[in-house]
């Protein structure tokens, strides 16, 4: 399922594997110093320092200065990064399932459905109820 994606990731720039790890840390952040970001992802701070500035130089990370702390430097994803992920990586996600259905018998879509709601029946009993209001 996950061909589609890691296809565009490759022919769209060749991002390796520790870059991918970078750029997941930062995509979970508002951004990070290069400090905090080499902790995250557990590798050395110069290796880190190293694939920011190569990913920066590719336009995906930007170096900005911090909000809360004008003399500290924050990492970010860019714009561009941000809208390939919110408009295009779901669509490139969700087509090979999409296709799949499409050629899928009646039945099996009918038996699908049926492991899906099962499936979320037993999700649901493993969330926390929620207590009682006491008003």
């Amino acid at each position: 399922m996950r061909e589609p994606l890691e296809a565009t990731f490759a022919s769209g720039g060749g991002v390796t594997g520790p870059q991918r790890i970078v750029m997941q840390a930062l995509i979970a952040s508002d951004g990070l110093s290069l400090k905090e970001l080499s902790a995250r992802v557990s590798l050395a701070h110069s290796t880190v320092s190293g694939i920011v500035d190569r990913l920066e130089v590719r336009g995906m990370l930007e170096r900005r200065t911090s909000d809360i702390d004008r003399r500290a430097t924050v990492i970010t994803v860019t714009e561009p990064v941000r809208d390939f992920l919110a408009n295009q990586m779901p669509a490139l996600a969700i087509s090979p399932l999409v296709e799949a259905l499409r050629h899928a018998a009646p039945a099996d879509n009918t038996a699908i459905l049926r492991g899906l709601r099962k499936l979320r029946a037993l999700l649901e009993k493993q969330r926390p109820q929620a207590e009682p209001s006491s008003s």
